[in-house]
């Protein structure tokens, strides 16, 4: 019986050991990938991605578009991206 009660705490150790992996893995996963996403929209609008922001090119063509990488960014995350992408020269 002492057998059973052992594996028993065992199992319910692994289980608990399991879902605090998962409630720390989440966040930082979702981080990573809201990033990447912002990073890719900023990249297809025609931006350089520069300390975290979404900036205009040097000797930019024209081809920069903020509005279309602040839409993009906005449809991937599901939220409001409008500090990540700005109208200011990358250095």
């Amino acid at each position: 019986m002492k057998e059973a009660a052992g594996e028993a705490n065992l199992t319910v150790v692994a289980i608990i050991l399991i879902a605090v992996v998962v409630a720390v893995a989440t966040p930082l996963i979702n981080r990573l990938m809201s990033s990447s996403a912002a990073k890719s929209c900023c990249t297809d609008a025609g931006g350089v991605w520069q300390g975290g922001v979404c900036k205009k090119p040097k000797n930019d063509s024209g081809a920069y578009d903020s509005a279309a990488g602040k839409a993009c960014c906005e449809d991937a995350n599901g939220k409001d991206c409008d500090s990540k992408f700005t109208d200011t020269e990358a250095s």
